[in-house]
């Protein structure tokens, strides 16, 4: 199997929803044509910043068919296949279309907490059954557990379709790690926006981001300053334009604080299944006064 090289700017989309809940195609139809119009160079479907936990196996389903369909081959999709029982996520692998997709995200186990070796096991068995490549996801802050490098790394030499990692622990030192010791082939993606300049510079590959769902043009150009050699003057532009922004995006919580940004532009409405909640009116207000010094 190919290893597949995701450089550069990669969106975690968003579901949007309706006010009775129910998936709003329309929106999701325009976001991925702004996406397609506005330098993201890949999509990633069903993954946290999508409510995926939300979604019914059949709204997944008609949710990836739209999007694949919508792209039409123009940019890569990726879809998130991940939780905390390996035998049925085996079996989604083995049962899942894939048609039109490029690989497969797939998030650490969440709440049961396994152990380095149960994290390498449970990934070794899930690249023997993905017909695709996977990328690893490590994300403690959701799940509970890190992932280290140590771990990654072996996952990397010894399983010849895994690809790559979006590492979101925000430790530079275990990312670095990682970079340094990667075998031909494997890579580091930033699966932190605020970061994202620090990892392109130890020799990540790009950024798999939230806040791209609102601003896919302004992070392309970030992401491809970085890696062109200008992360320093890419960071200093990005913390002087979008920096409260930046924070303002997670202060409530994933999508909440993005899904507000794309209701206040306009694209979607502001809403969110439960048990998230759409941020509170005096956050929508400092994202509100953000987006009009930005204007």
């Amino acid at each position: 199997m190919s290893k597949v090289d995701f450089r550069g700017l990669g969106v975690a989309l968003i579901t949007p929803f309706k006010e009775d809940s129910s998936v709003d195609y329309e929106a999701l139809s325009r976001l991925v044509q702004f996406h397609l119009e506005s330098g993201t160079d890949y999509i990633v479907a069903l993954g946290t910043t999508a409510e995926t936990p939300t979604l019914s196996k059949e709204e997944r389903a008609d949710v990836v068919r739209f999007i694949v369909e919508r792209v039409n081959g123009k940019i890569p999709v990726v879809i998130g296949i991940g939780g905390n029982n390996t035998a049925d996520l085996v079996n989604d692998l083995k049962n899942t279309d894939f048609s039109g997709i490029s690989a497969v995200l797939s998030v650490t186990p969440y709440y049961n907490k396994p152990t380095q070796e149960g994290l390498y096991q449970h990934y070794s068995t899930l690249s023997q059954a993905s017909p695709l490549p996977v990328i690893l996801y490590n994300v403690p802050g959701r799940t509970g557990v890190n992932m280290t490098a140590e771990t990654t790394l072996r996952l990397a030499r010894n399983c010849s379709n895994i690809t790559a990692v979006k590492e979101a622990s925000g430790d530079l030192g275990q990312i670095k790690a990682i970079i340094d010791g990667a075998p031909a082939g494997f890579h580091v993606i930033s699966g932190d926006d605020a970061i994202t300049t620090d990892v392109i510079a130890l020799g990540g590959i790009g950024v798999i981001s939230v806040f791209a769902n609102a601003f896919p043009g302004e992070m392309a150009w970030l992401v491809k300053s970085a890696l062109e050699g200008n992360a320093a003057d890419a960071r200093r532009k990005m913390n002087d334009d979008f920096e409260t922004l930046f924070h303002l995006m997670f202060v409530e919580g994933n999508p909440a604080g993005v899904k507000g940004l794309l209701y206040l532009k306009g694209m979607v409405e502001n809403r969110l299944r439960l048990p998230l909640l759409p941020v509170s009116e005096k956050t929508l207000q400092e994202i509100k006064k953000e987006l009009a010094r930005l204007a």
